[in-house]
Order: C-alpha cells, then structure tokens, then sequence
C-alpha cells in the first residue's frame, strides 16, 4: 500500500520537477521533457496495472486528512484519465520534437506543457473541491500560454479569449466553492456528499459551478472560445487542448453529479442533455460549412463534447452508470483520435503552407500516412467499428434504449452520419488529382508516424477495452461504496 500511495505522490511530483528544470535548463528543455514523460508514464502505467488488487489510494498529504487536510484520491475515474492524459502528451512530445526543431520555434513550449500536464494529473488526483479549483488555474493558464505560442493577432486574440473565459469560469466555481463551505463546513467531496442536503444554498451553490464547468468545457452555448482557441495554436497544442484540457472541466462536473448532488437533479441533467444533443447537431453542421481543415477538426470537438453530456438525462442508476463508461470510453478514443486529426493536420500545413479544404487533392499523393492517419481517426469519430469509438457510442445508445430515451438514441444515430459527412468531406477531396501551388516543405517521417499510431490506437481499443472498463470500476463513483478504500498510514502519521 505504501508503494501504491507513492506513485500518487509521483504521479504530479514528476511532472512538476519536470518543468522547473526545463525552466532552469531550457536549452535542454526537450530532453528534460523527454526524460519526465518516460518516467511519469511508467508511473501512471504501474498505477494502473495495480489499482484493481490495490483498490482505490487515498492519500493524506502532510499527514492531515478531511475536512482539515489535503488528500489525493486515486480511484478508476481518476487512474483511467491519468493514462489517457498520459498515452495523449507521450505522443505530443514525440511529435513535437521533430515540429519544434527549428531554432526559431519558442522553448517555452516544453516547460509549458510540463506545467500543463502537471496541473492535469494533479486535478484528477484532487479529493476536494478548492485544491479543483487551483489546479484548474492552473491548468487554464498555462493552456492560454500554449495557445499565445503560434504568435500573430489571430493566435492572441484566441487566447485572451480563451483566457476571459478561464476567469469567468473560475470566479463562478470559487463563489460556489465558498457556498458549499458555508453550507457544509467541509471542501472534501466524499464529505460534501454525505452533508449536504437540497436546500436553496446548494442549489444555488451547485448551479454556480456547473454553469462554470459547462462553460470550460464549451458546451453548447458556451462554445464560442474553443474553434478560434484551438484552431489558432500550434498543431501540438491544439492536439492537447482538444482532447484534455476541455476533459478536465467536464471531470469535475461529473464528479460533483455523481457524488455531491442531492436529490431532485434530474431537471438540470435533462438540461444538460438537450445542450450536449444541440451541441453534437450545431457542431457537425458548423463543421460541414467551414473552408480549412483545422477548423472543421475544431468544431468537430464541439460536437463530440456534445456526447459526455447526453447520459445526464438517464435516471436509472444501473444504466446510468453503463452509459457514463460509455462516454468515458469515449473520451480516451476521441483525445487519441482528435490528437492524431490536429497533428495530420500540422503535417499538412506545413507540407502545403494551408489547410484549405478545396485545395488538399495534391496531399495524398505525397502525405500517404498522414491521411491515412486522418481517415482512421475519422472512423472513430463516426463511431464505425472496430474502433473504440464505435464501442463507446454503442454503450451509450444501448442505455438510451433501455432507459426508452429514444431521442437520445436518435440523436446519437444522427451525430454519427453528419460526422461522416464532414470527415469524407476532407478524405474525398484529398483523393483526387491535383497539382502543387508552390514548392512544399518536406515533413518528417516521424511526425507522419505518430499521428497514424494514434490514430490506429484508436481502432484497437475497440477491441481491448475490457481491462480499461474495468479500471473504471475500482473505488468511486462506479465500484460502490467506498469501503475498502485504502489509506497510506505510514505516511499519515496515523498509527495502524
């Protein structure tokens, strides 16, 4: 147990040390980085493998526990995001080596991300609802910085947008935060579960924070930061954006739903719902219509956030619980997917110079893999099998049907061909003939390769989800009750 509460701790440590000598150290900044992603997902990795013998890790940070102290919790939930933060950031710092090799390119990139991915594993990890709040700091400022890398108005403009928006959001959490405290007298989620009851201040208090969830994770409505924020940012950077920084906010959410909320929640999950299947409709016409290929990949994560939010509207318990794996399922496979999309899509721009979608029938020719890539990440975001993709959205329709939500069904259904439309739209044109405008740049074999790995990762967890479902269902809020949760008591301070 000791050893399984000590890759908690590395699990945000490592990282962290990671971009204080990358700042220190820049001029070795991509080889520090290197060295911190082998060593983090070796850690996240036997964190994993060891979670369903071990059960969930609750860790007591300086020895002192709830409502007093700090803790980090390891359950399924928070081990299955870790390895999909993990395997998402492996293969945008493999990538981004070759992308950033020019001198020109800024070394801030490296420390950055380290910050990045530091402020995530340490999110997941949170077991209370302020520490959620300083790490999703965090995690918004470093990815306003990632987003102003690109430079030039369009890429500033983005990210003061998308920093206004992290504000908004933050201040609307922390006025909720300070609510459920003077309500419960405890930030501990499992506290705050067990404490709080449906009065107005609650209410209010939660409604405040889901309003500021719902807008960092740009549902519908609320998307208007997102297409110009990731569209503008360098290829790795909107490649992690797209598949983990929107996530982290839409974790939170969930976590408060399943384990804080009273009863009588099921009007505002019906809410959420109807937003998530306007935002799947919205996001995939909006894709259809736009003129360059980062953008529709934008919109097309608009669309298929739109899916998280679809199982909100079930009630049943047991089906609810299935269609939650199904959309958690569905964010590994749509991180690894959209990251594998964003990155063919940097191969093309700088093959090409542009991304126009009328003007790609030259890039088959002469980009085989990367489009190759593309198209089968495309099949996962359809939702065509094998893929885990498919699998995800077969979960969620399934229990859309048992719970005789039919336009849940029908919408899903229909958020599958409209992707379609958009994805062939791009793999159709590229497949034609077509002759250089101007003399391209030579893309690197590995930056072709890792996108078309991710990609094909994306098709076999179709076919290896078992173990990962599993995961999902060690500790809370899928295994139960939180019995058989494990405390490090050797480093607790408390006495067995």
């Amino acid at each position: 147990m000791p050893q399984q509460s000590t890759l908690v701790v590395a699990a945000v440590l490592l990282p962290l040390s990671g971009v204080l000598l990358c700042f220190l150290f820049s001029a070795f900044a991509r080889g520090l980085f290197l060295i911190t992603v082998a060593l983090t997902s070796t850690v996240v990795l036997s964190l994993a493998l060891n979670l369903p013998d071990s059960g969930a890790v609750r860790h007591l940070v300086g020895g002192w526990g709830a409502p007093l102290g700090i803790e980090l919790y390891a359950d399924g939930l928070a081990v299955f995001l870790l390895l999909t933060t993990t395997l998402t950031i492996a293969a945008v710092a493999i990538y981004g080596v070759r992308y950033f090799e020019s001198p020109t390119q800024p070394a801030t990139f490296w420390p950055l991300l380290c910050f990045l991915w530091t402020a995530l594993n340490a999110l997941f990890l949170s077991g209370d609802i302020f520490n959620l709040y300083i790490t999703l700091e965090l995690m918004g400022l470093s990815a306003v910085a990632l987003v102003a890398l690109a430079g030039g108005e369009t890429a500033l403009t983005g990210a003061m947008r998308y920093l206004l928006v992290t504000f908004l959001g933050s201040l609307s959490y922390l006025l909720g935060v300070a609510l459920l405290y003077h309500a419960a007298g405890t930030l501990d989620i499992q506290l705050l579960g067990e404490r709080l009851g449906p009065d107005t201040t609650t209410w209010i208090a939660l409604c405040l924070i889901t309003g500021a969830m719902v807008l960092k994770s740009a549902l519908f409505p609320l998307h208007f930061w997102l297409p110009p924020a990731h569209s503008s940012a360098p290829a790795p950077v909107s490649a992690v954006l797209s598949g983990l920084v929107v996530i982290a906010s839409f974790y939170i959410l969930l976590r408060l739903w399943l384990e804080v909320m009273p009863e009588g929640k099921a009007p505002l999950g019906q809410l959420l719902a109807v937003l998530g299947a306007i935002a799947i409709v919205w996001g995939s016409l909006i894709a259809l219509r736009q003129p360059q290929v980062k953008l529709l990949v934008a919109y097309s994560t608009v669309a298929q956030l739109g899916y998280l939010f679809l199982p909100f509207a079930i009630r049943n318990t047991e089906l609810a619980a299935a269609a939650w794996r199904g959309a958690l399922y569905l964010v590994l496979c749509h991180a690894l997917a959209k990251a594998a999309m964003f990155m063919a899509v940097g191969n093309v721009l700088r093959f090409g110079g542009h991304d126009n979608i009328d003007d790609q029938d030259h890039s088959v020719q002469r980009l085989p893999a990367t489009l190759a890539a593309f198209g089968l990440a495309g099949v996962t975001i359809i939702g065509l099998p094998p893929s885990g993709g498919f699998l995800a959205k077969w979960m969620l329709l399934e229990a859309s049907v048992g719970a005789r939500q039919w336009w849940l069904a029908f919408v899903i259904l229909g958020g599958g061909l409209l992707a379609a439309a958009y994805i062939f739209r791009v793999v159709g044109l590229a497949f034609t003939e077509g002759s250089l405008a101007r003399e391209p740049r030579i893309v690197p074999r590995p930056m072709e390769w890792i996108c078309l790995g991710l990609a094909f990762a994306s098709l076999v967890l179709g076919i290896a989800a078992v173990p990962l479902l599993e995961l999902l269902d060690v500790g809370l809020p899928f295994g139960g009750a939180p019995n058989g949760v494990l405390e490090d008591e050797s480093l607790s301070g408390v006495s067995p």
